[in-house]
């Protein structure tokens, strides 16, 4: 199920959440509101942590992670780890990354299998992702953008990428990934698809302003509600003509 919210005015939730299959985080001194959407699906499910990162709230952008473990950028102070270490289930490992660039969640897209990189990571930094992520790594680029984390969200039912990625592209991401990607757009057509959407496999958050026509596609795409493609093209013609009428 795709469910609508904001942060504190902002449509861009995926900046200040992360969200896998084994934990969600969440950025402090948020509104109830934003917080009891998240607590309404997972609460049962996986942990909820709030926390900071580097004593800032966007810690959607910063940190990278995956069912397997998370990755935090080193500007992260030894409380906010040992807070989140704590929060985290145990088979969950937790790493601090020394990397230039620090907004992790800009520059790694991962489902629990496979991860892009932005092309200019350093090697050992991409090391530390296949060790601690044990995903397979690739660098790419997402219509022609270095900045992966952002331009597209992948799961591993499915994933969304950026509305202006070729053909072509998305071929060769697909085979990489190994599931089947479509481009899309969040938020009314914004194309930052890292900042407008959290999903894991049976849940995806997304901004107040992403269109019912989006959500009928985040919704097929990550296989959240079992519908087949046929259907939601359907839907989307239906949604089209009404539009028009």
């Amino acid at each position: 199920m795709a469910t609508r919210l904001q942060f504190e005015n902002s449509n861009d939730v995926g900046v200040f959440s992360k969200l896998t299959n084994s934990y969600c985080l969440v950025a402090i001194q948020g509104s109830t509101n934003f917080y009891s959407t998240f607590e309404a699906e997972l609460h049962d499910v996986i942990p909820i942590v709030h926390t900071s990162i580097g004593g800032t709230r966007i810690v959607g952008r910063l940190t990278a992670g995956n069912r397997h473990g998370l990755l935090v950028p080193s500007s992260t102070t030894d409380q906010e780890l040992q807070h989140i270490r704590n929060a985290l289930p145990d088979s969950v490992a937790l790493q601090r990354v020394e990397e230039r660039l620090s907004a992790l969640g800009n520059v790694i897209a991962s489902n629990d299998h496979v991860a892009l990189v932005h092309p200019d990571i350093d090697r050992e930094t991409e090391e530390i992702i296949a060790d601690v992520l044990k995903v397979e790594v690739f660098r790419q680029t997402i219509a022609d953008n270095v900045l992966v984390g952002s331009y597209c969200a992948i799961t591993n039912q499915g994933g969304l990428v950026h509305p202006k990625t070729s053909v072509q592209d998305q071929d060769e991401l697909s085979s990489l990934l190994q599931v089947p990607l479509v481009a899309g757009t969040v938020n009314r057509g914004s194309d930052v698809l890292g900042a407008g959407l959290v999903v894991n496999d049976w849940c995806a958050f997304t901004g107040l302003d992403t269109t019912a026509t989006e959500i009928s596609v985040i919704e097929a795409t990550f296989k959240l509600q079992g519908q087949n493609s046929s259907a939601v093209v359907g839907e989307m013609r239906d949604a089209l003509i009404d539009s028009w009428a």
